[in-house]
């Protein structure tokens, strides 16, 4: 048994592969060379700023990811209407393969009781506004943009090759915290994200509640006669998926209630001066009634910069060291 033993150790130290590797986290990085997804480094967390207990951040942590999914879960599948996938019913997490290439800002309340472990006493986090971003060069070397599954955005994006171009999604807040104080944080984080890499186009989808869109007639004609992308912008929902927004003559739309009827996510878009696509995607797995959202940082309103900061600036305007 020792001889075979020694045999084999005498033919691995004689291999050449082992013979190139260098030791510590070289070696692992060169032994996974050829792989799919090489080792890296963790990198830490990028904080972007605090409102009192609430701080915003950009995570790296597969941790903190974790909780994210967690936070979608509760919202999309527990809160509204969403129909899980037997993996994410027994997990309780909303995920999906773009998690592992997204950027994920977090909101997070640092503000609660301090637990007493084994090891010592840890203070707990909790994740309780979340948004997933997708910027360009890294769709296009993994796995494309997620809106392209429901909309053609793929000629917008080639006629302006000098555009940089981010995808928006799996945005929420935890029930408690939907006020202004947390969305406003998740912006300040946002925009500061968008600042930082020189984003010049915002997409992504954002929904309504529930699959049927004659009980959204008002508010998805109001969108449709007023915020539809001029011809430049404007990107259609796949024909097999396209439903007609402009479901009411304009006589017949109050624009108050049309507005009060918008989630506060949609109206907060068209506040910064955003656009939507035609036609709207009924989403039967979220239980939702799908709009694409297009924000040229060209076109949002400047009184916003006074108070999120101008588009030169790289800083966050509640960043702890502004």
């Amino acid at each position: 048994m020792k001889d075979t033993a020694r045999r084999m150790a005498s033919r691995l130290a004689r291999s050449p592969r082992l013979q190139a590797v260098p030791g510590g986290l070289l070696a692992l990085h060169t032994l996974n060379g050829a792989s799919a997804t090489p080792f890296r480094l963790r990198k830490q967390d990028k904080v972007y700023g605090k409102i009192g207990n609430l701080e915003v951040k950009l995570t790296r942590r597969w941790r903190d990811i974790k909780l994210a999914q967690r936070l979608r879960y509760s919202v999309f599948y527990e809160e509204m209407s969403a129909i899980p996938t037997k993996r994410a019913e027994m997990t309780r997490r909303d995920q999906d393969p773009y998690d592992a290439v997204c950027d994920h800002l977090l909101v997070v309340d640092g503000n609660l009781p301090i637990a007493n472990e084994a090891w010592g006493s840890v203070r707990r986090q909790k994740v309780v506004g979340t948004y997933r971003v997708l910027r360009q060069e890294v769709a296009e070397r993994t796995l494309g943009f997620y809106t392209q599954s429901e909309y053609d955005i793929a000629p917008l994006i080639a006629a302006r090759p000098h555009h940089r171009f981010m995808e928006l999604g799996r945005s929420c807040v935890l029930e408690p915290y939907r006020n202004k104080r947390t969305v406003e944080l998740l912006w300040h984080g946002l925009w500061t994200y968008v600042r930082e890499h020189k984003v010049d186009v915002m997409i992504g989808c954002a929904s309504l509640p529930g699959t049927d869109p004659d009980q959204h007639a008002m508010a998805l004609s109001f969108l449709h006669q007023n915020a539809l992308a001029p011809a430049e912008w404007r990107c259609a929902a796949h024909p097999h998926l396209h439903v007609p927004m402009n479901r009411l003559p304009a006589d017949q739309i109050d624009a108050k209630a049309a507005l009060k009827a918008l989630p506060p996510l949609v109206k907060g878009y068209l506040r910064l001066g955003a656009f939507v696509g035609d036609g709207a995607v009924v989403d039967r797995q979220f239980g939702t009634t799908d709009v694409l959202i297009i924000l040229p940082v060209e076109k949002i309103d400047p009184r916003y910069f006074e108070h999120f900061g101008a588009p030169t600036e790289v800083k966050s305007r509640v960043s702890v060291d502004a």
